[in-house]
């Protein structure tokens, strides 16, 4: 929202959600600030024109900058009463020393669903972590009818920082050393159907190996069970997987891997003074994903 995040509590009340957590992932201090990964492995939620469950599965990715600000992306999948799957990416802000983020949605809805209405509106909403219940609450609000206006949030980043990137990174090349390999295990396809920016179909991540290579041949450990590749069909196929491995020495990378087949871009995070922060401060390029047991299995190299 260029003008700001209104207060959400301006709007009009749509629903109310709580997800159930499950373990919490401090990456540590990455390239973009400290990261901490929150596993959600289920909810409700209700309002007057919707009720939901919250499949698990769902990802919470906190971001607290140098000088105490908060960033959030959040993605989750929903199942609504009468069946319908909804596909929901929020991004957030808040300023050092508050613990309620402001929050803006996006939802992705079956265009010929009762609730495509999601798909169109002008949402905003607050994110409370609730560490003794293990959960999270998000209210959410229809915005239509505010303007932005005070008490806005101003926040300001580190200089020398860079930006976490909302998009796919594009920055392709010819592949060099090889980096590490993983065979990821996937669940049931989830598919939400034809949509405002076309068909989501969603596989979602339930497991899986990491084996060092030519770079990192230190590196082993297992993909963590969460997060998907959320897919999105039009003109052409794009990948977008979304999860986090877990190294044998205790480290967590968070990888995000991107892009349409035979151009597909990793981002990885982890700690920046760990075995692995090469991984943070050069650049890469992704197989395409191959066959494996119960899975895929994907190659990553140094990008030349």
């Amino acid at each position: 929202m260029p003008d700001g995040i209104p207060l959400p509590t301006r709007g009009e009340l749509v629903f109310r959600a709580t997800l159930q957590l499950g373990e919490t992932h401090e990456v540590g201090t990455t390239q973009f600030g400290h990261r901490r990964l929150l596993d959600v492995t289920g909810g409700t939620l209700t309002g007057d024109r919707i009720q939901a469950t919250v499949l698990t599965g769902g990802m919470d990715l906190e971001l607290t900058l140098s000088n105490g600000s908060v960033e959030l992306e959040q993605i989750n999948i929903l199942r609504a009463s009468d069946g319908t799957l909804i596909y929901l990416r929020s991004c957030g802000v808040a300023p050092a020393g508050d613990e309620v983020v402001r929050i803006v949605p996006d939802f992705e809805v079956p265009n010929s669903s009762s609730l495509a209405w999601l798909n169109t509106g002008k949402f905003a909403g607050i994110r409370v972590v609730d560490a003794a219940a293990g959960t999270v609450q998000l209210d959410v609000y229809d915005i239509a009818e505010v303007a932005a206006g005070e008490p806005k949030i101003q926040l300001k980043d580190p200089e020398g920082v860079p930006n976490q990137s909302w998009e796919c990174s594009t920055e392709t090349g010819a592949r060099g050393s090889s980096v590490f390999t993983e065979s990821v295990t996937l669940g049931s396809s989830l598919s939400v159907g034809a949509s405002k920016r076309g068909t989501r179909n969603i596989i979602p991540i339930t497991g899986g190996t990491v084996t060092g290579g030519m770079l990192l041949s230190g590196l082993s450990g297992s993909v963590l069970p969460g997060g998907a590749d959320y897919q999105l069909i039009g003109a052409s196929t794009i990948l977008d997987a979304r999860y986090a491995l877990s190294s044998n020495d205790g480290e967590v990378i968070v990888v995000r891997n991107c892009g349409p087949f035979g151009a597909l871009v990793p981002v990885f995070e982890t700690r920046a003074d760990g075995p692995y922060a090469i991984l943070n401060t050069k650049a890469y390029v992704s197989s395409d994903p191959g066959s494996s047991p119960g899975g895929v299995s994907l190659t990553f190299y140094e990008r030349r």
